[in-house]
């Protein structure tokens, strides 16, 4: 999608600070943390929010806590929260799906 930064993060046009990649995602630490640990995972595919979600990405969607999950353990957490912000309203500013990990 032209002019996403999220899309241009997981195409390498922008640096990041990626703590890990697949086919599918790439996590990196957010640039405005909001807790002491604070990592977003972000699909590789263009999908606008959590509300954008096709019924054909279920799998991506499921896969995406997943990769969440195992960042986690990666990092030794025992406690984190897992967040979706969907639309302008409830916070997401930028347009492409993402989860955030934060854990303090």
């Amino acid at each position: 999608m032209d002019g996403c930064v999220f899309c241009k993060i997981t195409n390498k046009e922008i640096p990041a600070d990626i703590v890990f990649e697949n086919d599918n995602f790439v996590v990196f630490k957010d640039i405005n943390p909001k807790s002491r640990i604070h990592f977003l995972i972000v699909s590789k595919k263009h999908i606008h929010s959590v509300a954008h979600i096709e019924d054909e990405d279920a799998g991506l969607a499921g896969q995406m806590i997943l990769t969440a999950r195992d960042t986690a353990k990666k990092l030794g957490l025992s406690g984190y929260k897992l967040l979706f912000n969907v639309g302008r309203g409830a916070g997401q500013v930028v347009d492409h799906i993402h989860l955030h990990l934060l854990a303090d």
